[in-house]
């Protein structure tokens, strides 16, 4: 067996642990709007309503959720920014696809491959786990090898994804993907939709309390 077939069975051996805590990111709070978050995080940027996704490639649920996540987003005003944290878990496989994340987002090419990053993994069952897989597989999507490898193996990504990891212990995230309202809010419903009506209105709840209203 090849050493990406090897790489590839073992990323899918991870899935299928993972699958019960990926599923639940939702469920776990069915019945109620949201989980508040104690105590709540900072944000970044005080002027902004914060809306965090955390997520993995690796996650089939996170595939599902992404192109409606994507329409949201798109319909946001502009005193709302979303932003992603990709989870490990303390998986190596996941851990690298999170560092995948963060070298696109440095050379440029996130939000252009997102899409096809999880068809690769969940549809077309390529091995982006696998550094040398990910890396023939990049090239190929018009990413510039030598600024991707360097970005790959940077002291930055790596930094961003210990504070990713940091994040996912403080938010107290169990499954994925999971939705925070303004580091207060964890989303709550019972499918994808009912979530993210749920998060408008905590949208509209940060901003009454941004503004000081009740």
């Amino acid at each position: 067996m090849s050493l990406a077939r090897r790489s590839f069975v073992a990323a899918i051996f991870a899935f299928g642990t993972a699958l019960t805590v990926a599923s639940s990111a939702f469920a776990q709070t069915a019945g109620s709007d949201y989980t508040p978050i104690v105590p709540a995080q900072p944000t970044e940027n005080s002027a902004k309503i914060e809306v965090l996704e955390f997520f993995s490639y690796g996650c089939p649920h996170c595939a599902d959720f992404n192109p409606l996540l994507a329409a949201w987003v798109a319909r946001q005003p502009g005193d709302v920014v979303v932003k992603k944290v990709p989870v490990s878990f303390g998986r190596a496989a996941w851990a690298n696809v999170a560092k995948l994340f963060y070298a696109l987002e440095i050379t440029g090419d996130q939000a252009r491959l997102e899409a096809d990053i999880f068809k690769a993994i969940h549809q077309e069952r390529v091995s982006l786990f696998d550094d040398k897989v990910m890396l023939e597989w990049v090239v190929k999507k018009g990413v510039d090898q030598k600024k991707f490898s360097e970005a790959y193996a940077s002291f930055g990504v790596m930094s961003k994804l210990k504070r990713a990891e940091q994040m996912t212990q403080s938010y107290k995230i169990s499954g994925v993907p999971t939705l925070v309202i303004e580091g207060k809010y964890q989303v709550g419903g019972r499918d994808f939709n009912e979530a993210l009506a749920i998060a408008d209105k905590l949208v509209v709840k940060a901003r009454a309390e941004k503004s000081g209203k009740k």
